[in-house]
């Protein structure tokens, strides 16, 4: 933090007072470390290989080689929204903040509860994922009774979830000092972690059969009967669309970036940075590491058989046992990492939305920590709701369905409809009394209006591939929680709710953001 001068200091509290929330925050967080929380929480280990079983049981390598460029333009587009947004408005309350400026109390209201319920259903399913692959590499190792399918198996499962979770709170109790330090870590752990694998799998590669990358093959009811990945059809384009949901899942949690801004210096350029260069980074790794992963795979009808286990089965078939028990290591370290950024963001998400009353209990949420001046009983809160959702999904059994595909795509929706609530608002508003200012990080008005444009394409697109069969109880779950959210608001929030302090805020904002262009040229 050596080159955050006085100016910086005093133009970062500026700007957040103007918003009319006073630095109860730590800012310490540098650029890099807004970055590396988003790319923490993306995390290509985590996601990119717990959902593998999407791809190579579906539409096979052409699912990864080309299906993953797809997935990631069209999370992306989110992500450039998003960021010049949070150029005009860096508040930890994030989405909820641009939802209630750009648009009223009601779309603000609608984004902060379609954002909380997506951070914490994510953190929970980011969480089970690393359950999953603890299970099927270091578990065994340890003894451990990993069969959910048994009593002491499914407690063993809640039991590993409870406590990492409860780890990862704790860390995030303790100070934003300490998360930055860990989540600057987790990037480069999973820079290396992420080129070893790579390298491991070039290495490993039996014959080189490039055109893998764009080969379609129908691998649809694989493994045979109730392990299927996906239920046997004979349209390989269906397959290949629900095989998106792999990037698409991965390549999400960006809006962290957002969340910490009040922790961030130079937030105004650093956030949107950080958004944008996690979300590029993570594509493009990504990419590389999946690609030779496809290569190095023995066989692919083989591979399709193997479904969720595909990765293990690849890994132990191609490097020597000590090689593949490092890489592992390094793998669930990074996943873990990845829960602990989402406990930070999920925390600043309840923080911010409490402290303007919109949850039960807000006063307490909205607390800060004296000691360590981190908002203790929203992190808390966080993993608690995690846990609780781990722990009811892991006894709902669906016939015919797979109870991770469900969750990855009722997070993915919530998420996605989260982001996209103030982005499609922001068309009108851009250079408008709301929005009349476009921040340092600028890309112009109508080249935003054209983004913002794609992301109505890209979030139909979404909802369409995630509440296809076998995951139509995902449709059923949102507009289950859509009915829901209607009834809170009319029958309680609409008269009780009052917003963020806007007020006079868009004058005083667009002083702000001017006196901090002035002081960016200057530097």
């Amino acid at each position: 933090m050596s080159d955050y001068s006085e100016t910086d200091k005093k133009q970062d509290v500026h700007i957040l007072h103007s918003m009319g929330y006073a630095q109860e925050l730590e800012r310490r967080m540098s650029s890099f470390s807004n970055f590396a929380i988003s790319f923490s929480i993306i995390c290509i280990l985590s996601g990119g290989i717990n959902s593998l079983a999407q791809a190579t049981s579906g539409a096979g390598g052409a699912a990864i080689g080309i299906g993953w460029p797809i997935g990631c333009l069209i999370s992306g587009v989110f992500a450039l929204a998003m960021a010049q947004i949070s150029s005009a408005y860096p508040t930890a309350g994030g989405l909820y903040h641009w939802g209630s400026i750009l648009g009223n109390r009601f779309t603000g209201w609608l984004t902060a509860w379609l954002n909380l319920l997506g951070l914490i259903t994510v953190l929970g399913a980011i969480n089970a994922g690393t359950w999953g692959f603890f299970a099927g590499s270091i578990g065994g190792w340890v003894g451990m009774n990993v069969d959910t399918t048994t009593s002491a198996g499914f407690a063993n499962q809640i039991i590993f979830v409870a406590v990492i979770t409860g780890l990862q709170a704790l860390i995030n109790h303790f100070g934003i000092k300490l998360t930055a330090k860990l989540t600057d870590m987790s990037g480069y752990l999973i820079f290396g972690a992420a080129l070893a694998l790579t390298i491991i799998c070039l290495i490993g590669v039996k014959e080189w059969d490039i055109s893998r990358i764009w080969t379609f093959t129908n691998y649809s009811g694989t493994p045979e009967g109730d392990a299927s990945v996906w239920p046997k059809t004979d349209n390989i384009w269906y397959i290949f669309a629900l095989g998106l949901l792999l990037p698409i899942y991965t390549i999400t949690g960006y809006d962290a970036s957002a969340h910490t801004s009040e922790e961030t210096i130079k937030a105004s350029v650093s956030v949107p940075r950080g958004m944008v260069s996690s979300v590029w980074w993570s594509s493009f790794f990504g990419y590389i590491m999946l690609v030779a992963f496809l290569l190095a795979i023995p066989n692919m009808d083989d591979a399709s058989k193997q479904g969720w286990n595909v990765f293990f089965w690849t890994i132990d078939s191609i490097t020597n046992p000590v090689v593949a028990k490092l890489l592992y290591i390094a793998i669930f370290v990074s996943q873990f990492l990845c829960g602990l950024a989402t406990v930070t963001s999920a925390s600043r998400m309840i923080y911010a939305f409490s402290r303007d009353g919109g949850l039960p209990f807000s006063k307490a949420l909205a607390s800060v920590s004296k000691s360590y001046r981190t908002p203790s009983v929203a992190i808390w809160t966080a993993g608690v709701l995690s846990v609780l959702f781990v722990w009811g999904a892991s006894l709902v059994t669906i016939a015919g369905s797979s109870a991770y595909t469900i969750v990855v795509s009722c997070t993915v929706i919530f998420l996605f409809l989260s982001f996209a609530v103030p982005i499609v608002l922001g068309i009108k508003a851009i250079g408008t009394a709301k929005w009349p200012v476009m921040g340092p990080w600028n890309m112009g008005i109508g080249l935003y209006r054209v983004v913002a444009c794609l992301v109505i394409l890209a979030m139909a697109i979404i909802f369409i591939i995630g509440v296809q069969p076998p995951n139509q109880w995902a449709l059923y779950i949102t507009i289950g929680f859509l009915v829901l959210t209607a009834i809170v608001w009319f029958a309680f929030e609409k008269r009780r709710f009052l917003g963020p302090p806007i007020g006079d805020m868009i004058a005083k904002r667009q002083a702000a953001i001017a006196a901090t262009e002035r002081a960016i040229g200057e530097s």
